[in-house]
């Protein structure tokens, strides 16, 4: 196949099964050094507030993170809240005379393209320099941001 699109037309239609396909628009992944210096600010803010890394993540999703609405029914909003690194409830709904359950899910930030986790570091890192923190040095940020744009 050379790649023209009438060719890859022809190739979907010509096999004789059904099929099942996706196409999803590239995004750029993040870096493992942008990561490791996401991780480790969390690190930093844990001990100063004497939580732990993954409380402060969540905490960091709801602040900085994507989110999106979601209404479900209420049998369930258990399952929902397994399915999501982060879950609220927002409130109940009616739609067409049946309750419906509000809930406000944040992405997990493995799910983030490069734009979407500098947004989230740089809310981490402002929020260490609002305790007093030291943050990382800009090199070392320009060159995790660097090598995450560029991947």
């Amino acid at each position: 196949m050379t790649g023209k699109p009438e060719e890859l037309v022809k190739w979907l239609f010509s096999q004789d099964r059904n099929k099942l396909f996706d196409i999803t628009e590239h995004k750029e992944k993040r870096s493992r050094d942008a990561n490791a210096l996401l991780w480790a600010c969390l690190g930093e803010i844990a001990g100063a507030i004497r939580s732990d890394k993954w409380s402060v993540y969540l905490q960091m999703l709801k602040r900085y993170g994507r989110y999106t609405y979601i209404c479900v029914k209420p049998y369930v909003v258990e399952a929902v809240k397994k399915q999501w690194r982060e879950c609220e409830e927002i409130g109940t709904i009616d739609i067409d005379g049946q309750e419906a359950v509000q809930m406000l899910c944040y992405f997990g930030s493995s799910t983030y393209n490069s734009k979407e986790f500098s947004i989230l570091l740089d809310g981490v890192i402002s929020e260490m320099k609002e305790l007093g923190l030291d943050t990382p040095a800009d090199r070392e940020l320009e060159r995790a941001i660097k090598q995450m744009e560029e991947k």
